[in-house]
């Protein structure tokens, strides 16, 4: 990526914000602002048949309308980009257990990782490139995060050399370190060549859009980077999970919270450049979008004058995960009446997703009503590639 230093002009709530940019220097202009989502009733209502659990028996990528079978046919063909697909590295993983996150976020399975494996995932599904992260604890599981960032990030990149085409790398950052993560940000953008960097969605409580973590958005800003968000644990997780998994409710709850707040205070709109991929079909988003417009229209929010902020037009600018955490067949529907097909992006949560699952969502993708053709095959590759157009030469 190239780093050189630009100064972006802040725009007003009024103006329409690019969907994507390329990195700093390129010398591209913005694209058009993304448009209106256009849904009727009939493609509300036809959703796709519902997915099943990981453990279930493997589900077989099969048509189901023979009518239409060339063009389903054509579109299972299409080397899908995985842009929700995390590492564990062994050291890593042991680091967990030891530091008491053998269930991490209450999650019954610390699964294990490995490049084979994850291969093995991708060519039987047809996956051709997977953007690695860490999940949830990130590298804050109580061990040296500025250690741990530094040794993840080293092993994802080597992981993306020895595989060519097939791994892509989201640095992780040792927030809410500030200084320490700039630092983190120099060497995995300027040295490793990472493709984005990942962030949680809180810090010990520091949620993003807090005015503490503003160097850490100007640096990604500046370099135009891609932010894959991945949800954790809120802090008060013991009072709010109801004793339940938080990856179950608190996951989606919290993704809400921290997009939501970017929004709200105007982060996004002072840092218009990071584009911001938001994980599970946007959460509770989709649903409490036209609340959080409402409330913005009618009080100061956020530090911001009453109506300043255009909560719609901010969150259809968004790039969207879809494929993790059973979006169909409602939740997909909710997604696409608020933001455009083409800000739709495919992910699978490998390997905390299990292969049937994930083919049982690729089967959802492929199958539904809501989409055409033409936007399916999108979601599943051409959208990533205006993220990452070094992928553009991977065949």
């Amino acid at each position: 990526m190239t780093t050189g230093n630009v100064t972006h002009p802040t725009p007003t709530s009024g103006d329409p914000m690019p969907t994507s940019r390329p990195h700093a220097g390129a010398g591209s202009a913005d694209p058009a602002p993304v448009h209106t989502p256009r849904l009727n009733r009939r493609r509300l209502l036809q959703g796709s048949a519902g997915v099943t659990l990981a453990g279930a028996s493997p589900v077989a990528l099969t048509d189901n309308a023979s009518a239409s079978a060339p063009s389903r046919t054509s579109l299972r063909r299409i080397p899908k980009i995985d842009v929700h697909a995390h590492f564990l590295p062994t050291d890593y993983r042991q680091a967990l257990i030891d530091n008491g996150h053998s269930a991490p976020d209450g999650f019954p399975v610390l699964p294990t990782w490995s490049a084979p494996a994850h291969l093995s995932m991708m060519d039987s599904l047809g996956i051709g490139t997977s953007m690695l992260s860490i999940s949830s604890p990130g590298v804050d599981f109580g061990a040296d995060k500025v250690e741990w960032a530094r040794r993840v990030n080293d092993t994802g990149a080597k992981t993306v050399q020895d595989n060519p085409g097939r791994f892509g790398l989201f640095a992780s950052l040792p927030l809410p370190d500030v200084d320490a993560s700039l630092a983190e940000i120099r060497y995995a953008f300027d040295t490793l060549k990472v493709d984005g960097v990942s962030m949680e969605t809180n810090y010990d409580g520091i949620y993003l859009g807090d005015s503490r973590l503003d160097p850490v958005f100007a640096e990604l800003d500046r370099r135009g980077a891609v932010l894959f968000l991945h949800p954790t644990s809120p802090s008060c997780w013991e009072a709010t999970s109801l004793g339940y998994p938080r990856p179950m409710l608190e996951f989606l709850l919290d993704t809400t919270r921290a997009v939501s707040n970017m929004v709200l205070n105007g982060t996004l709109a002072r840092y218009p450049h990071i584009r911001l991929i938001v994980p599970h079909a946007g959460a509770a988003l989709p649903v409490l979008a036209d609340r959080l417009a409402g409330v913005a229209g009618l009080f100061p929010v956020g530090g911001q004058p009453k109506g300043e902020v255009d909560v719609i037009a901010t969150l259809r600018r968004l790039h969207y995960e879809v494929g993790a955490g059973w979006p169909f067949p409602r939740h997909i529907a909710a997604l696409l009446n608020l933001v455009d097909a083409s800000q739709l992006v495919f992910g699978s949560d490998f390997p905390f997703g299990g292969a049937p699952g994930i083919a049982a969502n690729i089967n959802s993708l492929i199958d539904t009503d809501l989409m055409q053709h033409k936007e399916v095959a999108g979601v599943l590759r051409e959208n990533a590639l205006q993220l990452f157009p070094r992928l553009q030469a991977v065949p």
